[in-house]
């Protein structure tokens, strides 16, 4: 949520625009949006070409060079990668011992619940993630904003609890394209509008903020 309002020191209780993401906050959400993807158009090209062992075979081998190539490139794998890419790991590696290719595809659907579980446990705790997540980068917030992203993060979890009933039934019961579509295109897509809408909801409501 970059570009909304927090409390800069020395600006007094005045609302300033947020400072842009960091270098690591940039490559997280880059990991969190297309970490997988290439595993995923992997096995979904090789299983419908050479079945299922060989989709399984080729997707592990892609999460394992997505991993090596965040370490080349970056000096360091970011967790959501780690978290991503080992969570397919595990599972492909449960789909060859089975040759069944579903507990593979339930890769997105554990993820996306298990952020939807995220999201709602730190509000429970009161520490809502948007805002921890924000203040690990330096910033602050007044206790009006607080309150903002705390809806925010409580309406994002259910976003992604939704997301993770479609991911489900996508593994269960769509094809293999059909299912990587979701992923790929459906989940971004969806997610790019409803982010949209919210940023524009609390700019307007910030603003309010502001003018009070």
């Amino acid at each position: 949520m970059t570009n909304l309002f927090c409390r800069r020191p020395g600006s007094g209780s005045t609302l300033q625009p947020l400072p842009p993401t960091n270098s690591k906050g940039k490559q997280a959400a880059l990991s969190f949006f297309f970490g997988g993807l290439l595993p995923l158009i992997a096995f979904t090209v090789i299983e419908e070409n050479y079945g299922v062992i060989a989709g399984l075979i080729a997707g592990m081998i892609f999460g394992v060079g997505e991993i090596v190539f965040e370490l080349v490139k970056h000096r360091r794998v970011s967790t959501m990668t780690w978290i991503g890419n080992g969570l397919l790991l595990i599972l492909g590696g449960v789909s060859l011992i089975s040759s069944e290719g579903i507990w593979f595809k339930l890769q997105p659907a554990l993820m996306e619940g298990a952020f939807a579980l995220a999201l709602w446990g730190s509000c429970v705790m009161r520490k809502p993630l948007l805002v921890v997540m924000a203040e690990k980068q330096g910033q602050t917030f007044p206790d009006a904003v607080k309150s903002k992203l705390f809806g925010v993060t409580w309406r994002t979890g259910f976003f992604f609890a939704i997301h993770t009933g479609l991911a489900t039934w996508a593994a269960i019961d769509w094809s293999t394209t059909n299912w990587a579509l979701l992923k790929g295109v459906g989940f971004t897509v969806s997610f790019v509008v409803y982010l949209g809408l919210e940023v524009f909801y609390l700019r307007h409501s910030l603003a309010n903020i502001r003018n009070e």
